[in-house]
């Protein structure tokens, strides 16, 4: 929805991996997702932010803009 790159990892077929990316973040739960290397969340918070506005936000202050944005300024344009 936001047309953001990004990379995965299976952490879950790796029992040390998947131990540890839960150390490393402090967080039980997997999924988990990270903005240039920043524990951001699960699933739940990210749906949160999404709709909350805030993702857009994140995004922004990391250099990365939402393919929302882009979409919401050529309906300004195309109302002009």
């Amino acid at each position: 929805m936001h047309a953001v790159p990004y990379v995965s990892h299976d952490v879950l077929s790796d029992e040390n991996l998947r131990q540890g990316i839960k150390d490393y973040s402090n967080w039980p739960t997997i999924p988990q997702v990270f903005i240039n290397g920043e524990f951001v969340g699960g699933c739940d918070i990210m749906l949160q932010m999404h709709q909350s506005g805030e993702l857009v936000e994140e995004l922004k202050k990391v250099g990365i803009k939402s393919a929302l944005l882009t979409a919401e300024e050529a309906k300004k344009e195309d109302k002009k």
